[in-house]
C-alpha cells in the first residue's frame, strides 16, 4: 500500500520508528517530513501536503504524528477529501475506517507507545470502508459541507 507519513518535532522519534516498521512490512512510503528533529517546526508544514497527498490519492493511506495528535488532526481535516482521526484505540482505528472511510491516522508521538503505535498503524491500514448504505449517504452529506465551504 502507498502510504504517506508526517511528524513535527513532538512525533519525530516515533515517526523514525514507524518509517522503518512500514518499509520493513513491505509499504511504499512518501515520507512529508520532518527529515530531521526541529524543536521550532510546525506541524501544518508537514501534515497540510500529507493530507493534500491523500485527498488527491497521490497515497492511499496517511499516518500523521505529532504531540498529542490533536494539532495534525485538525490540521488535516481542512483539507477537503482527507478524513483525519485521532486515534489510541483499535476499535476506533477499524471502525473509523469501515464505517467513516478515515484515510489519515492521527496519533500522538508523547502519549501512543511504539509497540500500540505499530499495532494502530496495522489495524488502520488493513482495516476497509464497509460501503454500506448509510455510512456512503453520511459521506455524501460530509463531501456536500466540505464542496459549500470551499465556495465560500
Amino acid at each position: 500500500m502507498r502510504v504517506g507519513i508526517a511528524t513535527d518535532h513532538g512525533g519525530f522519534e516515533l515517526k523514525v520508528q514507524l518509517v522503518r516498521y512500514l518499509s520493513e512490512a513491505g509499504h511504499e512510503l512518501m515520507d512529508f517530513g520532518a527529515d530531521s528533529l526541529n524543536p521550532g517546526d510546525d506541524y501544518p508544514d508537514f501534515v497540510i501536503p500529507l493530507a493534500r497527498a491523500v485527498a488527491s490519492g497521490k497515497v492511499e493511506r496517511g499516518v500523521a504524528v505529532c504531540g498529542s495528535g490533536v494539532g495534525a488532526c485538525v490540521c488535516a481535516n481542512k483539507i477537503p477529501g482527507a478524513r483525519a482521526g485521532l486515534i489510541v484505540d483499535h476499535y476506533s482505528a477499524q471502525q473509523g475506517v469501515e464505517d467513516d472511510d478515515m484515510n489519515i491516522l492521527c496519533i500522538g508521538g508523547r502519549v501512543v507507545g511504539p509497540a500500540v503505535a505499530r499495532d494502530l498503524v496495522d489495524t488502520f491500514l488493513t482495516a476497509k470502508f464497509s460501503q454500506a448504505e448509510r455510512h456512503v449517504r453520511r459521506l455524501r452529506k460530509v463531501s456536500l459541507l466540505e464542496s459549500n465551504a470551499v465556495k465560500r
